[in-house]
Protein backbone atom coordinates (compact mmCIF):
# COMPACT_ATOMS: atom_id res chain seq x y z
CA UNK A 1 0.00 0.00 0.00
CA UNK A 2 1.43 3.38 -1.04
CA UNK A 3 2.12 5.74 1.85
CA UNK A 4 0.56 9.17 2.15
CA UNK A 5 2.60 11.94 3.74
CA UNK A 6 1.60 13.06 7.26
CA UNK A 7 0.77 16.54 5.96
CA UNK A 8 -1.62 15.16 3.35
CA UNK A 9 -3.15 12.74 5.80
CA UNK A 10 -3.75 15.54 8.32
CA UNK A 11 -5.25 17.78 5.63
CA UNK A 12 -7.59 15.00 4.55
CA UNK A 13 -8.72 14.30 8.12
CA UNK A 14 -9.32 18.00 8.74
CA UNK A 15 -11.40 18.27 5.57
CA UNK A 16 -13.46 15.21 6.43
CA UNK A 17 -14.11 16.62 9.89
CA UNK A 18 -15.10 19.92 8.30
CA UNK A 19 -17.69 18.50 5.91
CA UNK A 20 -19.10 16.34 8.67
CA UNK A 21 -19.46 19.19 11.16
CA UNK A 22 -20.24 22.16 8.93
CA UNK A 23 -22.07 20.57 5.99
CA UNK A 24 -23.81 17.78 7.88
CA UNK A 25 -22.47 15.10 5.54
CA UNK A 26 -23.68 11.61 6.45
CA UNK A 27 -21.33 8.93 7.75
CA UNK A 28 -21.61 7.02 4.47
CA UNK A 29 -20.74 10.15 2.48
CA UNK A 30 -17.70 10.86 4.64
CA UNK A 31 -16.54 7.26 4.28
CA UNK A 32 -16.90 7.42 0.49
CA UNK A 33 -14.97 10.70 0.33
CA UNK A 34 -12.23 9.26 2.52
CA UNK A 35 -11.81 6.22 0.27
CA UNK A 36 -11.77 8.29 -2.91
CA UNK A 37 -9.15 10.72 -1.58
CA UNK A 38 -6.90 8.06 -0.10
CA UNK A 39 -6.85 6.32 -3.49
CA UNK A 40 -6.07 9.62 -5.21
CA UNK A 41 -3.34 10.65 -2.79
CA UNK A 42 -1.88 7.16 -2.87
CA UNK A 43 -1.73 7.26 -6.66
CA UNK A 44 0.01 10.64 -6.62
CA UNK A 45 2.59 9.33 -4.16
CA UNK A 46 3.36 6.43 -6.48
CA UNK A 47 3.20 8.70 -9.54
CA UNK A 48 5.85 11.03 -8.12
CA UNK A 49 7.98 8.30 -6.56
CA UNK A 50 7.13 8.80 -2.90
CA UNK A 51 4.84 10.52 -0.39
CA UNK A 52 4.17 14.11 -1.41
CA UNK A 53 3.61 17.17 0.79
CA UNK A 54 1.00 19.87 0.33
CA UNK A 55 3.27 21.94 -1.91
CA UNK A 56 3.52 19.08 -4.40
CA UNK A 57 -0.26 18.67 -4.32
CA UNK A 58 -0.67 22.36 -5.17
CA UNK A 59 1.52 21.87 -8.26
CA UNK A 60 -0.38 18.96 -9.80
CA UNK A 61 -0.80 19.46 -13.55
CA UNK A 62 -3.47 18.58 -16.07
CA UNK A 63 -1.20 15.73 -17.22
CA UNK A 64 -1.03 14.35 -13.69
CA UNK A 65 -4.81 14.38 -13.47
CA UNK A 66 -5.09 12.59 -16.81
CA UNK A 67 -2.62 9.96 -15.61
CA UNK A 68 -4.69 9.34 -12.46
CA UNK A 69 -7.93 9.07 -14.41
CA UNK A 70 -6.40 6.72 -16.98
CA UNK A 71 -4.95 4.48 -14.26
CA UNK A 72 -8.26 4.44 -12.42
CA UNK A 73 -10.13 3.37 -15.55
CA UNK A 74 -7.45 0.73 -16.23
CA UNK A 75 -8.19 -0.71 -12.77
CA UNK A 76 -11.71 -1.45 -13.96
CA UNK A 77 -13.47 1.56 -12.46
CA UNK A 78 -16.48 2.56 -14.57
CA UNK A 79 -17.19 6.02 -15.93
CA UNK A 80 -19.88 6.74 -13.34
CA UNK A 81 -17.64 5.75 -10.42
CA UNK A 82 -14.72 7.74 -11.81
CA UNK A 83 -16.95 10.79 -12.10
CA UNK A 84 -17.87 10.39 -8.43
CA UNK A 85 -14.18 10.05 -7.44
CA UNK A 86 -13.30 13.15 -9.44
CA UNK A 87 -16.07 15.06 -7.72
CA UNK A 88 -14.60 14.05 -4.35
CA UNK A 89 -11.13 15.19 -5.39
CA UNK A 90 -12.45 18.54 -6.60
CA UNK A 91 -14.36 19.14 -3.39
CA UNK A 92 -11.21 18.46 -1.36
CA UNK A 93 -9.10 20.70 -3.61
CA UNK A 94 -11.50 23.63 -3.33
CA UNK A 95 -11.14 23.47 0.43
CA UNK A 96 -7.36 22.87 0.34
CA UNK A 97 -6.71 25.66 -2.17
CA UNK A 98 -8.58 28.20 -0.06
CA UNK A 99 -6.74 27.05 3.04
CA UNK A 100 -3.25 26.94 1.51
CA UNK A 101 -3.65 29.82 -0.93
CA UNK A 102 -2.96 28.22 -4.32
CA UNK A 103 -4.81 28.07 -7.63
CA UNK A 104 -6.43 24.62 -8.20
CA UNK A 105 -7.24 25.14 -11.90
CA UNK A 106 -5.58 21.93 -13.11
CA UNK A 107 -7.71 19.82 -10.80
CA UNK A 108 -10.97 21.73 -11.12
CA UNK A 109 -10.77 21.83 -14.91
CA UNK A 110 -10.43 18.03 -15.21
CA UNK A 111 -13.44 16.71 -17.08
CA UNK A 112 -15.34 13.67 -15.94
CA UNK A 113 -15.96 10.92 -18.51
CA UNK A 114 -19.39 10.96 -20.08
CA UNK A 115 -21.87 8.35 -18.98
CA UNK A 116 -25.56 7.71 -19.40
CA UNK A 117 -27.48 8.65 -16.30
CA UNK A 118 -29.63 5.86 -14.98
CA UNK A 119 -33.18 7.05 -14.65
CA UNK A 120 -35.24 5.94 -11.66
CA UNK A 121 -37.18 2.75 -12.19
CA UNK A 122 -40.50 3.28 -10.45
CA UNK A 123 -43.17 0.64 -10.05
CA UNK A 124 -46.56 0.99 -11.66
CA UNK A 125 -49.37 2.00 -9.32
CA UNK A 126 -50.77 -1.54 -9.40
CA UNK A 127 -47.36 -3.03 -8.63
CA UNK A 128 -46.74 -0.60 -5.77
CA UNK A 129 -50.12 -1.46 -4.23
CA UNK A 130 -49.37 -5.16 -4.69
CA UNK A 131 -46.10 -4.71 -2.78
CA UNK A 132 -47.96 -3.07 0.11
CA UNK A 133 -50.43 -5.97 0.19
CA UNK A 134 -47.91 -8.77 -0.25
CA UNK A 135 -45.10 -7.65 2.07
CA UNK A 136 -47.45 -8.53 4.94
CA UNK A 137 -47.18 -12.19 3.93
CA UNK A 138 -43.41 -12.41 4.33
CA UNK A 139 -43.45 -13.08 8.07
CA UNK A 140 -45.52 -15.48 10.16
CA UNK A 141 -45.11 -13.21 13.20
CA UNK A 142 -48.04 -10.75 13.19
CA UNK A 143 -46.20 -7.79 14.70
CA UNK A 144 -43.22 -8.21 12.33
CA UNK A 145 -45.64 -8.39 9.40
CA UNK A 146 -47.35 -5.19 10.58
CA UNK A 147 -43.97 -3.53 11.08
CA UNK A 148 -42.84 -4.24 7.53
CA UNK A 149 -46.13 -2.97 6.13
CA UNK A 150 -45.79 0.24 8.15
CA UNK A 151 -42.25 0.92 6.93
CA UNK A 152 -43.05 0.18 3.28
CA UNK A 153 -46.16 2.35 3.49
CA UNK A 154 -44.03 5.27 4.72
CA UNK A 155 -41.65 4.81 1.77
CA UNK A 156 -44.41 4.82 -0.83
CA UNK A 157 -47.01 6.97 0.91
CA UNK A 158 -44.67 9.71 2.16
CA UNK A 159 -41.64 9.38 -0.14
CA UNK A 160 -39.26 8.74 2.75
CA UNK A 161 -35.82 7.26 2.37
CA UNK A 162 -35.51 3.98 4.27
CA UNK A 163 -33.02 5.62 6.64
CA UNK A 164 -35.54 8.38 7.34
CA UNK A 165 -38.35 5.95 8.09
CA UNK A 166 -36.13 3.96 10.44
CA UNK A 167 -34.95 7.12 12.20
CA UNK A 168 -38.44 7.76 13.58
CA UNK A 169 -38.62 7.46 17.36
CA UNK A 170 -41.26 6.79 19.96
CA UNK A 171 -41.82 10.51 20.42
CA UNK A 172 -43.05 10.72 16.81
CA UNK A 173 -46.19 8.65 17.47
CA UNK A 174 -49.04 8.87 17.05
CA UNK A 175 -48.02 10.24 13.67
CA UNK A 176 -49.25 13.81 13.10
CA UNK A 177 -50.74 15.14 9.87
CA UNK A 178 -47.26 16.31 8.86
CA UNK A 179 -43.79 15.09 9.81
CA UNK A 180 -40.60 17.12 10.12
CA UNK A 181 -37.97 14.96 8.46
CA UNK A 182 -34.23 15.59 8.79
CA UNK A 183 -32.76 14.24 5.56
CA UNK A 184 -29.41 14.31 3.78
CA UNK A 185 -27.13 17.18 4.71
CA UNK A 186 -29.30 17.84 7.78
CA UNK A 187 -31.87 19.40 5.44
CA UNK A 188 -35.25 19.59 7.13
CA UNK A 189 -38.48 19.21 5.20
CA UNK A 190 -42.18 18.93 5.93
CA UNK A 191 -43.89 15.76 4.71
CA UNK A 192 -47.69 15.23 4.77
CA UNK A 193 -48.72 11.92 6.34
CA UNK A 194 -51.57 10.10 4.63
CA UNK A 195 -54.22 8.39 6.78
CA UNK A 196 -53.13 5.00 5.36
CA UNK A 197 -49.62 5.58 6.75
CA UNK A 198 -50.93 6.57 10.18
CA UNK A 199 -53.19 3.52 10.24
CA UNK A 200 -50.31 1.20 9.26
CA UNK A 201 -48.10 2.59 12.05
CA UNK A 202 -50.96 2.33 14.56
CA UNK A 203 -51.55 -1.30 13.57
CA UNK A 204 -47.85 -2.02 14.13
CA UNK A 205 -47.86 -0.33 17.55
CA UNK A 206 -50.93 -2.28 18.65
CA UNK A 207 -49.10 -5.56 17.95
CA UNK A 208 -45.49 -4.65 18.78
CA UNK A 209 -44.28 -6.32 22.01
CA UNK A 210 -41.94 -3.40 22.75
CA UNK A 211 -43.42 -0.22 24.19
CA UNK A 212 -42.49 2.92 22.24
CA UNK A 213 -40.02 5.01 24.25
CA UNK A 214 -39.56 8.66 23.35
CA UNK A 215 -35.83 8.50 22.63
CA UNK A 216 -35.68 4.98 21.19
CA UNK A 217 -36.34 3.74 17.63
CA UNK A 218 -39.98 3.36 16.66
CA UNK A 219 -39.29 0.33 14.48
CA UNK A 220 -37.70 -2.59 16.30
CA UNK A 221 -35.96 -5.79 15.31
CA UNK A 222 -37.14 -9.11 16.71
CA UNK A 223 -34.83 -8.74 19.73
CA UNK A 224 -35.94 -5.21 20.50
CA UNK A 225 -33.03 -3.30 19.00
CA UNK A 226 -33.22 -0.81 16.16
CA UNK A 227 -34.57 -2.32 12.96
CA UNK A 228 -31.88 -2.81 10.33
CA UNK A 229 -32.52 -1.58 6.77
CA UNK A 230 -31.42 -5.02 5.54
CA UNK A 231 -34.50 -6.60 7.13
CA UNK A 232 -36.81 -4.39 5.09
CA UNK A 233 -34.70 -4.99 1.98
CA UNK A 234 -35.04 -8.75 2.49
CA UNK A 235 -38.80 -8.51 3.02
CA UNK A 236 -39.17 -6.47 -0.18
CA UNK A 237 -36.89 -8.90 -2.07
CA UNK A 238 -39.13 -11.84 -1.06
CA UNK A 239 -42.18 -9.80 -2.04
CA UNK A 240 -40.60 -8.97 -5.38
CA UNK A 241 -39.91 -12.64 -6.08
CA UNK A 242 -43.44 -13.62 -5.11
CA UNK A 243 -44.97 -11.01 -7.41
CA UNK A 244 -42.53 -11.63 -10.27
CA UNK A 245 -41.27 -8.04 -10.24
CA UNK A 246 -37.85 -7.05 -11.65
CA UNK A 247 -34.72 -6.63 -9.46
CA UNK A 248 -35.22 -2.86 -9.65
CA UNK A 249 -38.27 -3.17 -7.37
CA UNK A 250 -36.39 -2.19 -4.21
CA UNK A 251 -37.39 -0.15 -1.15
CA UNK A 252 -35.86 2.92 -2.78
CA UNK A 253 -37.94 2.29 -5.90
CA UNK A 254 -41.02 2.89 -3.76
CA UNK A 255 -39.75 6.42 -3.08
CA UNK A 256 -39.27 6.92 -6.83
CA UNK A 257 -42.78 5.58 -7.36
CA UNK A 258 -44.17 8.10 -4.87
CA UNK A 259 -42.69 10.97 -6.90
CA UNK A 260 -43.53 9.57 -10.32
CA UNK A 261 -47.15 8.87 -9.45
CA UNK A 262 -47.50 12.40 -8.08
CA UNK A 263 -46.15 13.74 -11.37
CA UNK A 264 -48.54 11.59 -13.36
CA UNK A 265 -51.40 12.97 -11.28
CA UNK A 266 -50.38 16.52 -12.17
CA UNK A 267 -48.08 17.32 -9.24
CA UNK A 268 -45.78 20.33 -9.45
CA UNK A 269 -42.09 19.47 -9.85
CA UNK A 270 -40.91 22.12 -7.39
CA UNK A 271 -43.34 20.88 -4.74
CA UNK A 272 -42.18 17.30 -5.30
CA UNK A 273 -38.59 18.47 -4.87
CA UNK A 274 -39.53 19.82 -1.45
CA UNK A 275 -41.35 16.61 -0.50
CA UNK A 276 -38.37 14.47 -1.48
CA UNK A 277 -35.79 16.73 0.16
CA UNK A 278 -33.65 17.06 -2.97
CA UNK A 279 -31.07 19.83 -2.73
CA UNK A 280 -31.20 20.40 -6.48
CA UNK A 281 -34.16 20.55 -8.82
CA UNK A 282 -32.06 18.73 -11.43
CA UNK A 283 -32.18 15.61 -9.25
CA UNK A 284 -35.95 15.78 -9.14
CA UNK A 285 -36.06 16.41 -12.89
CA UNK A 286 -34.93 12.82 -13.41
CA UNK A 287 -38.52 11.91 -12.67
CA UNK A 288 -39.79 14.06 -15.54
CA UNK A 289 -37.95 11.80 -17.97
CA UNK A 290 -39.76 8.80 -16.51
CA UNK A 291 -43.06 10.63 -16.75
CA UNK A 292 -42.36 11.77 -20.33
CA UNK A 293 -41.59 8.18 -21.31
CA UNK A 294 -44.92 7.12 -19.83
CA UNK A 295 -46.79 9.86 -21.71
CA UNK A 296 -45.08 9.04 -25.00
CA UNK A 297 -46.00 5.39 -24.60
CA UNK A 298 -49.64 6.38 -24.09
CA UNK A 299 -49.40 8.69 -27.13
CA UNK A 300 -47.97 5.96 -29.36
CA UNK A 301 -50.68 3.51 -28.35
CA UNK A 302 -53.56 6.00 -28.60
CA UNK A 303 -52.73 8.35 -31.46
CA UNK A 304 -54.20 7.17 -34.78
CA UNK A 305 -51.11 8.20 -36.73
CA UNK A 306 -48.52 7.03 -34.24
Amino acid sequence: MTLISPACRDALENWLASISALQGASENTVTAYAGDLRDFLGFMSAHFGGPQGLVALSEITTGDMRAWMAATRADGVGARSLARKLSSVKAFYRWLAEREGFEPTAVLSARAPKFTKKLPRPLSEDAAKAVLDTVALQSETPWVSARDVAVVTLLYGCGLRISEALSLQGRDVPLPNVLRILGKGQKERIVPVLPIARTAVDDYLNLCPFDPTADEPLFRGVRGGALSPSQIQKAVARTRAQLGLPPTATPHALRHSFATHLLEAGGDLRSIQELLGHASLSTTQNYTAVDTAHLMDVYRRAHPKA
